[in-house]
């Protein structure tokens, strides 16, 4: 039930390293993110190769969706390249409805950002967690 986000960065900056020390985690049974993807400098070969359960697109090209095309054909390519390796995605950032509805249709299902709530702290989560109907959790 953990899952730990490692940025794009963490992992070039010693990719074999980092490939070690992820698959040792993943034979604890902890599951692996790769946060503000897009972002870096990062091969694309070693998506294939680490052992990851989602991308997280960042915020940066969520923010100007649906006005700007370069943002919504990033997206719309971090999107596709998650599903050909089976994995998750999700997306950072979303603040509109129309932003929602864009990554609704490219088919990415899970997202956070102010839409959903700002930030709060534990206890505020914890309230709003009980209100919940089992639909929104």
């Amino acid at each position: 039930m953990i899952e730990l986000e490692i940025t794009e960065g963490v992992i070039m900056s010693n990719p074999k390293r980092a490939g070690k020390e992820l698959k040792q985690l993943r034979e604890m049974g902890i599951h692996l993110a790769i946060d503000d993807f897009g972002t870096g400098y990062s091969s694309l070969s070693y998506l294939k190769t680490l052992p990851l359960d989602r991308l997280k697109i960042d915020h940066s090209f969520i923010r100007d969706i649906p006005d700007d095309m370069n943002d919504q054909a990033i997206s719309r390519a971090i999107i596709a390249l998650a599903g050909s390796l089976g994995l998750e995605v999700i997306a950072e950032g979303m603040e509109t409805e129309e932003q929602r509805q864009f990554l609704i249709e490219e088919k990415c299902f899970y997202a956070q950002g102010f839409l959903f709530s700002k930030g709060v702290p534990e206890y505020a989560f914890l309230s709003l967690l009980n209100k919940a109907s089992p639909e929104q959790v």
